[in-house]
């Protein structure tokens, strides 16, 4: 890649303190303790470490699809991969859920509404678990699944079975079903409720709780908020269920449980086993993954000191904390024709491929499985109609769901589709993912986010059967939806309308769990159209090679594009807040509120956190009086996991913080600011997803060579409309990452099921 000439550098920006005020976040959206105490390290199986569970500061691990300390790709296994003590959700864009519940419906409606289904859904597997008398003493008194499960994973790993035997007899889980020729009932689609609030009675009782657990008091609002009104006698039954607030480690539980239970309690317990295995799960969705393999889990559960891993998974598989699911890779495990490979009747079984047992949580399978028949179901009420016009145009008028490829440029295809639907009298709309999005179509494209549209704040509303008024709906940025978004999106639409699902393939996939725009992509289930339309320009033709694996010398006439070479990380701030305050708005025209600066995560020495302390010294010095913000200061506001939103603090206020986005105005609730706000002149590639600006500055320290693939780049070269500056640090890791590191794959049902629910059924 070649570049214009670097921009001078001078001496201004040097590096700047902290601003006063401005601690870490923690996972409860507390300030982290300062005095370094945390809960005792080690397992259950460790007899005598002692200590309580606490969230500790801001994060650092990352995954592919969350934001995080260096936006590290994940290994994907589960119990793999190194987090810190207590590594919780990023407050700006992180990929796991936002903990506080303060009663705003500015800042987390959607949010809200995603942990209201999540207490629904723990409250149904506490039911479930009721109804069957409890957790089971042993893995030797299991029954039904569970116990055909244990016997299953032992079989296959003595070799004695494929694992596919597991199956054979095994109900489908989303067998075909026929057309859907009757309209669909009614069902109610309310816009989220406010959020409930803990009663003070039982909020205290959790906080008794875990003041004798040995863990702090700041836990309690999160742990009532995950597990509901009865949070202080669930917790008292098992402590383990700590785990499933989001920012505890397993060793912090297991010095919680400890703490409550005595010396009694071990690295046995099934009510440790059953969480553990949850926790697991969870953490795979964190890197994208709806599924994994039963040996990935046994693994991650060896490493906690769980003795029998078998026994475990079974046990969670009995109390309703993990599914057991058919393999949802995509291989084809089908026998060939005996002719193929003749042999003896008693080879066969041996020759048969090994089917995978899979693990999933009751979240993801089902969201799956509903997006499945979903769309399905659009693809088989979808319309038959001719238009004369563009590929895309021709595909839409014949079906009820394409897929439509391309990159920025291509955008324009399905807005200029749902103009043309319009003035055939149809009900259209087009859909993004940020408030960025909308504006980089303008008014005339009438574009709301997906998140507006699910909570009725933007769109058509609803007709009588509660579905939404549309005859066509283009998603764009479509790459960007999760597998439970997607289902909610999909599910409200109604019989008969046409999704057109728009997206560029080589960005970074969704925040959440699930890689539904690749699935579909893969399956093949229904038309897809690739745009021929390229992106213009120097920029275009650098973004396009990366999209193939090459960092090609592109020429920049007009300095659309400069490279700063870098040596140390210090070094790396100091030319970032040149570029920013002098040499682009002085070479290229573009104001410094109007410059980006991206880098790989936010921890490091040149990680968004001291990218912005130098940053706000320079464009906006105070001492952070407000929750560690000040007026002027930009920030990333996450309006729920995924979705980051780029503001500046205009006041304060008695009710909060009051910000000024594209969005436009919002207040943000003084409690909780820590939890959802992070300063913004400086983000990680996560957060911007789905957002561009008129300059770009990526940072590339030489500690973030780790971090880099050819989506993350991408994805972050992408982020500049007009011009692109790169402060390189990394030197041949970057086009070593373009040519070599490809997207890490996510474990998904999401193809498999489509191709079974809309297989051509064979000739008889």
């Amino acid at each position: 890649m070649t570049a214009s000439t670097p921009h001078p550098a001078d001496a201004s920006g040097a590096d700047g303190d902290p601003p006063p005020g401005d601690p870490a976040p923690d996972a409860a959206g507390a300030v982290a303790e300062e005095d370094g105490g945390g809960p005792g390290s080690g397992s259950a199986a460790s007899a005598d470490a002692t200590g309580a569970a606490e969230a500790a500061g801001a994060p650092e691990a990352g995954a592919p699809g969350p934001d995080g300390a260096g936006d590290t790709p994940g290994s994907g296994a589960a119990g793999t991969g190194s987090e810190g003590p207590g590594a919780g959700p990023d407050p700006a864009g992180g990929g796991t859920e936002d903990t506080e519940d303060t009663g705003s419906e500015d800042t987390g409606s959607e949010a809200q509404a995603e942990l209201a289904a999540q207490r629904a859904l723990r409250e149904r597997i506490a039911r479930r678990k009721a109804e069957r008398g409890g957790p089971v003493e042993s893995g030797a008194k299991l029954s039904g699944q569970a116990a055909d499960l244990l016997a299953a994973v032992r079989a296959v790993e003595g070799g004695t079975s494929s694992g596919s035997d597991f199956f054979d007899d095994a109900p489908a889980t989303a067998a075909p079903r026929p057309a859907a020729e009757a309209p669909r009932p009614a069902v109610p689609r309310a816009a989220p409720a406010a959020p409930r609030r803990t009663p003070p009675e039982a909020l205290e009782a959790v906080r008794a709780l875990l003041a004798r657990g040995g863990a702090p008091e700041s836990l309690a609002g999160p742990v009532a908020e995950t597990l509901g009104e009865g949070a202080a006698g669930l917790l008292a039954e098992d402590p383990w269920l700590v785990l499933s607030v989001p920012g505890v480690r397993p060793e912090q539980a297991d010095a919680f449980a400890r703490a409550l239970l005595g010396p009694g309690c071990g690295p046995e317990d099934e009510r440790r086993a059953a969480a553990l295995v949850a926790w697991l799960l969870e953490r795979a969705a964190a890197h994208g993954h709806t599924v994994q393999e039963v040996s990935a889990v046994r693994t991650g559960l060896a490493g906690l000191g769980v003795p029998d891993e078998d026994a475990a998974v079974a046990a969670a598989v009995e109390a309703g904390a993990a599914l057991v699911l058919p393999d949802g890779t995509g291989a084809d495990t089908a026998e060939e024709p005996e002719e193929a490979h003749p042999a003896a009747p008693e080879d066969r079984q041996e020759d048969r491929p090994p089917v995978p047992v899979l693990l999933g949580l009751d979240r993801y399978a089902m969201a799956e499985e509903s997006l499945a028949d979903g769309l399905a179901r659009l693809v088989r009420t979808g319309p038959r109609d001719t238009w004369e016009g563009p590929d895309l145009v021709r595909a839409a008028a014949g079906g009820g769901l394409v897929v439509h490829t391309g990159g920025e440029a291509a955008r324009a295809e399905p807005v200029s589709l749902v103009a043309g639907a319009r003035e055939r009298g149809l009900r259209a709309l087009v859909a993004v993912h940020s408030r960025s999005g909308c504006r980089r179509l303008g008014p005339q494209g009438g574009a709301v986010t997906v998140a507006d549209l699910l909570s009725g704040a933007a769109g058509p509303g609803r007709d009588e059967d509660g579905a939404l008024a549309l005859d066509l709906l283009a998603v764009l940025d479509a790459p960007l939806l999760d597998v439970e978004s997607a289902a909610a999106l999909v599910e409200a639409l109604p019989d008969g309308c046409r999704l057109v699902l728009s997206g560029d393939p080589h960005v970074l996939g969704a925040a959440g769990a699930g890689r539904v725009f690749a699935d579909l992509l893969a399956a093949g289930v229904c038309p897809r159209v690739d745009s021929r339309l390229p992106d213009p320009g120097p920029l275009g033709e650098l973004v396009s090679g990366i999209g193939i694996g090459e960092l090609n010398q592109v020429d920049a006439p007009g300095k659309e594009i400069a490279v700063v070479p870098v040596r140390e990380a210090a070094e790396a701030v100091h030319r970032t807040v040149q570029l920013v305050g002098d040499s682009v708005p002085r070479a290229i025209g573009v104001p410094a509120d109007r410059t980006q600066v991206l880098t790989v995560g936010h921890g490091g020495p040149a990680g968004t956190r001291a990218l912005n302390t130098a940053l706000k010294q320079h464009f906006n010095p105070g001492p952070g009086r407000f929750g560690g913000f000040d007026p002027g200061d930009r920030v990333a506001l996450a309006e729920a996991p995924g979705r980051t939103v780029a503001a500046t603090v205009v006041s304060a206020s008695p009710e909060g913080l009051r910000l000024d986005g594209e969005g436009g105005a919002v207040t943000v609730p003084r409690d909780r600011v820590a939890s959802v706000l992070r300063h913004g002149w400086a983000m990680t590639v996560h957060q911007a997803a789905g957002m561009r600006w008129p300059a770009v500055v990526v940072v590339l320290p030489g500690d973030a060579a780790a971090g880099l693939s050819r989506p993350w780049v991408y994805t972050a070269f992408g982020r500049a409309e007009r011009h692109l500056s790169v402060v390189q640090g990394v030197d041949r890791a970057l086009p070593g990452a373009v040519a070599e590191v490809a997207a890490e794959a996510r474990r998904t049902r999401l193809g498999v099921l489509l191709r079974g629910l809309l297989a051509e059924p064979s000739a008889s």
